[in-house]
């Protein structure tokens, strides 16, 4: 598949800017594999799809507020930083991207907040953009992590042109969210509601967890036309014993197991063993997946609607076929779809 395929025409006001007022209201689109018909629905209609001993996994990560303005040494520039992951804890190094990354070099100093009271040095270039960072704060960890995420705004993506509000920080968080560690929101889960949840337990479908700390990854440009040339960065993923035997148990009793989100999806990609079973699984994985692709786990999808050209709109294909999924999307522009992680859904059956 070339890059180029993956073109489609976006207007910017079908961007969502703002979530749904309630999380399980936003729209759904039904896009059946095998009969190639689409349906249009309420999100909390996905309850209709699916039966007693099927099962639903999430992501549980959390997002923590990335995104940070300080101010150079001596002249006072403003530079952004978006905090990527914590690199030592012992020595408070961060990796970080800066922009505008030209004006800084190793040995500057940044300060943060409006009294300075956080500071931090940097100590290496890893990327254009790049940098890792020393934290100069003398307390303990629990007590500079607190005041370093006091400064930090919720990490929205650079579709979202506007400024955070104080409701991002809940509403750019799934409810079930309890491992910290993602900069990016597992955006398929922020559809599911306390009462949906609740409903689903009730019919007997079974919602299990695995953790992948979503990065920056995923919103990266590819800049090959050729997409067997384009690296993905790593992401951390846990797929414990417990999930992998429930998984398995779901499969050999031919129910049918949804991955909720592609960040899901791409762990249990990186798990597969014999036979569309499951394995455990903790370490990293960058597994980049656009058509063609044999899922063998998962037997239906959730996803948001995805931008152009993005690793995300690729992965939606893969699972439900280049031809079918591009005319879905042709029928969201159509139907004014809102797109982004803020936006309407897809379930693909």
């Amino acid at each position: 598949m070339k890059l180029s395929q993956f073109k489609f025409r976006l207007p910017q006001e079908l961007i969502a800017q703002f979530p749904c007022e309630h999380r399980d209201e936003c729209r759904l689109m039904v896009v059946n594999r095998k009969t190639g018909e689409i349906e249009h629905r309420i999100f909390k209609d996905i309850l209709e799809y699916f039966n007693d001993g099927d099962m639903f996994i999430f992501n549980d990560t959390k997002v923590f507020p990335a995104r940070l303005y300080g101010n150079k040494e001596k002249t006072g520039a403003q530079i952004e930083v978006f905090l990527l992951r914590e690199l030592n804890e012992e020595h408070k190094l961060w990796d970080v991207l800066v922009e505008p990354a030209r004006k800084i070099r190793i040995g500057n100093k940044l300060y943060f907040g409006d009294d300075d009271s956080m500071v931090a040095e940097v100590i290496d270039n890893t990327t254009s953009r790049g940098r890792t960072l020393r934290f100069l704060y003398d307390g303990p960890h629990d007590e500079f992590k607190k005041n370093l995420y006091a400064l930090g705004m919720t990490p929205l993506p650079s579709y979202i042109e506007r400024e955070p509000v104080p409701e991002d920080a809940e509403n750019y968080q799934t409810i079930f969210a309890a491992k910290e560690g993602a900069v990016v929101a597992p955006s398929a889960g922020l559809h599911f509601s306390r009462e949906l949840m609740k409903r689903l337990e009730i019919k007997g479908v079974n919602l299990e967890f695995m953790t992948v700390h979503s990065g920056l990854g995923n919103y990266r440009e590819i800049d090959v036309e050729d997409l067997t040339k384009h690296r993905m960065d790593s992401e951390q993923v846990e797929i414990n014993d417990e999930l992998v035997s429930h998984v398995n148990a779901t499969k050999d009793a031919e129910h049918k197991v949804v991955a909720i989100g592609s960040s899901v999806l791409r762990g249990m990609a990186s798990a597969v063993s014999m036979g569309g079973h499951l394995k455990t699984y903790i370490g990293w994985t960058n597994k980049f997946i656009f058509p063609p692709y044999d899922f063998s786990v998962a037997d239906a999808f959730v996803t948001n609607f995805h931008m152009p050209y993005s690793t995300l709109l690729m992965m939606s294909t893969a699972f439900g076929g280049y031809d079918l999924i591009m005319k879905a999307y042709d029928v969201a522009v159509k139907e004014n779809y809102r797109f982004g992680a803020y936006g309407d859904a897809m379930l693909i059956i």
